[in-house]
């Protein structure tokens, strides 16, 4: 039997959604469908509508300025969709504005790995993408992808890039072999005292303590002994960041001479001139970054974004740009030498040696260690 001309139309829009089609492909032959029969369907003002811009949010700095120039400048030049951006100091702040917003108002967020992508679960603001529109997804790292994929079988999230949070140093006062010999506990070192440094958030806080007297920061077993730790560090601090940009303002002006650091904000340091060396002590804290799509954005155009971010020529640009290893598996993608010497980068791609936050160990104890993070912050 002939379909008729608004049967079809609904079976496109069926494909359309169950993600069988482009949004491009949909809207061409819809489009022609549509006009020769002169139909209207109810959906399709809403699928026909150009998406115009999409929006992004982000760690701002080095990071993004590499992610504006390298990715979405040239993503809008080909595809005309504008790349709005906002910025963020810490994630906490851009979750809580989420909550408050309507769905699709916020769309895309570069977020801090499975320890966020759990919170943003829990409330109920991931979507499912299509991955078959991200067929650059195959040449992700699958180590990385692996722990997105337990929380949620159907993702919301795609790798992006990787770094770690070790110990920076100013290499004009503290040699290679002091840092090397101290590891975590050069943030403890009364010597140094009104010279230390560290960021203002708990999970890095209790990590190093941990660290420092010897325990797993994925099973801690005596938390009386972590917050007298982390007394004592915000006691010989100069100050607690809370910024990548500060991070690097305070090191470069030599304000601190030792801190704990994101590997990629030190890397730029070094890349400008800085005496600032850099030591991932055994059980560093490892982290990815992911390009998370929240529930209520325009998917295919989110898709398309993520997609061309992966791209190798892109993603190689952006890394080299912001000074982390991008989530290319290296044996798969040939990366430049640059990006292989880069902190933290793993050549075999099988990401064992560094060590990553259990998601759920974390989420579990994170309520009661922020209150008491936040009591010990303000001199408790």
């Amino acid at each position: 039997m002939k379909l008729t001309t608004t049967k079809r139309l609904e079976r496109l829009h069926d494909r359309y959604v169950n993600g069988d089609l482009s949004r491009r492909t949909f809207l061409s032959l819809t489009a022609a469908a549509a006009a020769s029969a002169g139909l209207s369907m109810p959906w399709m003002s809403r699928a026909l509508a150009a998406v115009e811009q999409v929006r992004f949010d982000g760690w701002g700095g080095t990071v993004q300025d590499a992610i504006d120039k390298y990715a979405f400048q040239p993503y809008t030049a080909k595809t005309k969709i504008k790349v709005v951006q906002g910025t963020f100091g810490d994630e906490n702040e851009i979750i809580t504005k989420i909550k408050t917003a309507k769905p699709g108002d916020f769309q895309i967020v570069h977020s801090s790995g499975v320890n966020y992508y759990i919170k943003y679960i829990n409330a109920g603001m991931n979507s499912e993408i299509n991955e078959a529109n991200i067929p650059n997804m195959a040449n992700v790292l699958q180590p990385m992808i692996e722990p997105f994929r337990k929380l949620t079988p159907k993702l919301s999230a795609v790798p992006y890039d990787y770094g770690t949070t070790g110990i920076a140093y100013n290499t004009k006062v503290i040699s290679p072999e002091e840092a090397k010999e101290k590891g975590a506990a050069l943030l403890l070192d009364k010597k140094y005292a009104g010279k230390v440094g560290g960021y203002a958030d708990m999970t890095t806080r209790v990590w190093y303590a941990a660290l420092a007297t010897g325990q797993d920061p994925n099973n801690i077993k005596d938390m009386d002994t972590i917050w007298a730790k982390v007394r004592e560090t915000r006691d010989l601090a100069k100050k607690f960041w809370s910024s990548g940009a500060e991070l690097m303002d305070l090191l470069s002006k030599g304000e601190i001479v030792v801190t704990d650091a994101w590997s990629g904000r030190v890397a730029a340091l070094q890349d400008q001139g800085h005496p600032i060396g850099y030591l991932d002590p055994a059980g560093s804290y490892a982290w990815m970054e992911d390009m998370l799509i929240l529930k209520g954005s325009p998917m295919a155009e989110c898709e398309e974004l993520i997609n061309f971010m992966l791209d190798p020529a892109t993603s190689i640009a952006v890394a080299e740009g912001q000074s982390y290893p991008p989530s290319l598996d290296p044996t798969k993608v040939k990366l430049t030498e640059k990006i292989e010497k880069l902190p933290a980068f793993d050549k075999t791609g099988s990401m064992k040696a560094l060590t990553f936050a259990d998601p759920v160990y974390w989420a579990t104890n994170e309520d009661a260690w922020t209150k008491q993070w936040d009591r010990i912050a303000k001199g408790a």
